[in-house]
């Protein structure tokens, strides 16, 4: 059966005005990962992103990580992260008590996204101002991994989001949407998740493990953000 290695991108820049790119340390997370691939002597046949600045950015520094040069990425919109920013902001013009001081901890910032969330795949959170409804996020998702499925044979890499990829993750174990929000409150930056599939099944075979960084020199640098 062919695989799916499938890659949260490496730690962004929360609290700055543009959290679209990584930290200095999510490059570093990703150049680790390439170079965790490399020595496993991995060499992969396919490669989807989305196209955020974080996902283009980590399929490059796991590139530098193997010493080699993807001479095909395919960009597919439908990998993209959920508009999370958008989510949080409804969310607080229903719940204005609930609103957070100018500069979040990230603690602080989760727990609130998370019961957006909730409300988001419940149904109970609607309005216009959202780019799309749980539905729509959770079409788009299936139609990507679809088309990977149909089209892709051998090791296929798929960078992508937290939120994107716990979805991906749900569907394939058919469990509730609830499941979405408790898997992508878990996603470590870099974390892979793999898969065995074929054109009639796809199977979770790990979740989430960060094998580049579970030495005890690099423990600290496991993040979620």
């Amino acid at each position: 059966m062919a695989e799916i290695y499938m890659v949260r991108h490496g730690q962004a820049s929360f609290g700055a005005d543009n959290y679209d790119q990584l930290s200095q340390l999510g490059h570093q997370q990703a150049q680790w990962l390439g170079e965790y691939f490399n020595s496993l002597g991995l060499q992969f046949d396919h490669i989807y992103q989305g196209d955020l600045v974080r996902h283009t950015e980590t399929t490059a520094g796991i590139a530098k990580g193997l010493t080699t040069e993807f001479s095909r990425v395919n960009v597919m919109p439908e990998l993209n992260e959920f508009d999370f920013k958008a989510l949080v902001n409804v969310y607080l013009q229903q719940h204005p008590e609930l609103s957070l001081p100018s500069k979040p901890s990230v603690k602080e910032f989760f727990h609130l996204l998370k019961q957006a969330m909730i409300d988001w795949c419940h149904g109970t959170l609607v309005s216009d101002q959202l780019p799309e409804t749980w539905k729509g996020f959770h079409d788009r998702v299936a139609q990507a991994y679809n088309h990977i499925q149909q089209h892709c044979s051998g090791k296929v890499l798929v960078v992508s989001s937290g939120g994107t990829n716990a979805q991906f993750i749900s569907q394939v174990l058919r469990t509730p949407a609830e499941t979405v929000v408790d898997l992508n409150l878990q996603s470590r930056n870099t974390g892979v998740s793999h898969f065995y599939f074929n054109q009639h099944a796809v199977r979770l075979t790990s979740f989430n493990t960060t094998p580049h960084l579970d030495s005890a020199e690099r423990q600290q640098y496991i993040t979620h953000g």
